[in-house]
């Protein structure tokens, strides 16, 4: 039996202007420089550069050729639309210009090459008289080598390797033999197994003076107890005195844990911070401005507008006309969306950071991170009236550069606690004192969490162990036993 049934039902959709203007948002100063540039490319009815404004108007155009569309009969005939392409339909080798006599020096610009880690290392191997074979296992072992210049592979398994891979046949202890000779290879300590490994390596280039006969002796012998700094066990141990177990500490401390990462041609990507906002103090106020590659000057062009405009005024109407039409008024309508879209980005970054500067005024003045307020992302959508998500997607992985250096401006953001006032206080000042405790301890003793909790309470944060324990964690500071200095 059929039933019909009435439903209302309320949904709320996003149109995908507002859904373009999200994405513009959340993208930090370079992304949004290959965003624009991507669109720029992919619409030729959108320019840069300084011009007057257009003043295409889609819902006219469109309702006009409607009309004429529908009054008029479509001829037989499609007309040539040759005439109405702009210059970017024009093939390249008709722009060319060959104006250039003989004598003319072609001139171009060089592209400086680097040398990755590994072709640093296979190039040193060529120094090395080796067999066929022994050469073979060395590459491939320089091959194994990671970023940090370690082979983190066991011996066993590089036999395999070599085997079913490279059809080489070979044993343990050739492999290890050929490691001995890779391990020469400079920075000192690349191709060891481990860290133990990559500092012996280090220490044995160096002159045998007694602080490092005995730094190698700690390493070879006593290698746990030196990470877990049990020091008196080391004097006891090696039978040295205090004085001598600093120099020979001192001398391990200098060796580098990575020396993958300091070759320099190593042509890893390097990562380059570009603040989104500039905020200067002037006259003892501040000055919050937006970084002009956030603001490109932006029109609709104006050859694709008089194209639209030479269709309308046609007497000739045909479906070759109404599809260029559409796909001309498809491209306006995409180039006038983004240029709002950006202007909307605009305003919506600079009302933000603008409320975010004058809520942490005090820090911005004085650079001082314990006059951080607490400050969630809720505070600033509702001081200036927008959605929760807005304001993240501002503060996400942008930067704003201040006297005081370049910050992120998420880290602006904290969440609040009571001191003993009964005042709320950031959890950002709260760390910044436990990192200033921590930093003005005796090295000899240092603080647990238990007595640096004391500290706090002490100075009006009644703080709890745990609470100390996960905040030293985010500070990447190790606990008090790995602090310890002799």
């Amino acid at each position: 039996m059929l039933k019909q049934q009435l439903q209302f039902k309320l949904s709320q959709k996003l149109s995908p202007q507002q859904i373009q203007l999200m994405k513009l948002i959340q993208l930090p100063t370079q992304a949004f420089e290959q965003r624009l540039k991507q669109e720029l490319e992919e619409n030729p009815a959108l320019e840069s550069g300084k011009e007057e404004s257009s003043e295409y108007d889609s819902d006219e155009y469109e309702d006009d050729f409607q009309d004429d569309f529908d009054s008029e009969k479509i001829n037989a005939e499609d007309i040539n639309v040759d005439e109405y392409l702009s210059d970017d339909e024009i093939p390249e080798y008709r722009l060319q210009a060959n104006n250039y006599s003989s004598d003319d020096e072609e001139r171009s610009v060089p592209y400086a090459a680097g040398t990755s880690f590994h072709q640093h290392l296979l190039n040193q191997l060529n120094t090395f008289s080796l067999k066929e074979n022994e050469r073979e296992i060395a590459e491939f072992l320089i091959g194994s080598v990671d970023e940090s210049g370690y082979i983190r592979r066991e011996i066993a398994d590089i036999v395999d390797d070599l085997a079913f891979t490279q059809n080489i046949y070979s044993e343990q202890e050739q492999v290890e033999k050929v490691l001995l000779i890779v391990q020469h290879l400079d920075p000192a300590g690349v191709c060891a197994r481990d860290l133990r490994e990559c500092l012996l390596l280090q220490l044995h280039r160096k002159e045998p003076t007694d602080a490092v006969v005995l730094a190698t002796d700690i390493l070879e012998r006593s290698f746990e107890q030196f990470t877990k700094k049990h020091y008196e066990k080391l004097i006891v141990k090696h039978n040295t005195t205090e004085e001598d177990l600093r120099k020979a500490i001192h001398e391990i401390e200098r060796l580098n844990p990575k020396p993958g990462g300091s070759y320099a041609g190593s042509n890893r990507m390097v990562e380059h911070v570009v603040p989104d906002f500039t905020i200067r103090i002037m006259d003892g106020e501040l000055e919050l401005s937006l970084n002009g590659r956030n603001a490109p000057d932006l029109h609709v062009s104006h050859t694709y507008n008089n194209m639209l405009k030479g269709y309308k005024d046609s007497k000739i109407k045909s479906k070759t006309h109404k599809d260029a039409v559409l796909f001309i008024k498809q491209k306006l309508d995409a180039a006038k969306w983004f240029i709002e879209a950006i202007k909307q980005r605009q305003e919506t970054l600079f009302v933000t950071m603008n409320c975010i500067m004058h809520y942490q005024q005090e820090y911005f003045l004085t650079g001082d991170e314990r006059k951080l307020k607490p400050m969630i992302l809720k505070d600033i959508a509702e001081a200036i009236d927008m959605d929760v998500s807005t304001v993240s997607r501002v503060a996400n992985s942008k930067y704003v550069d201040t006297p005081y250096g370049t910050k992120l401006i998420k880290d602006f953001f904290s969440e609040s606690m009571k001191n003993d006032e009964g005042e709320d206080v950031s959890t950002r000042e709260i760390k910044k004192i436990l990192e200033t405790v921590i930093l003005e301890e005796d090295k000899r003793k240092p603080l647990t969490d238990d007595k640096l909790a004391a500290i706090l309470k002490g100075k009006g944060y009644p703080i709890a162990r745990r609470t100390i324990a996960k905040y030293r964690e985010q500070l990447s500071i190790p606990v008090a036993r790995l602090r310890k200095e002799i």
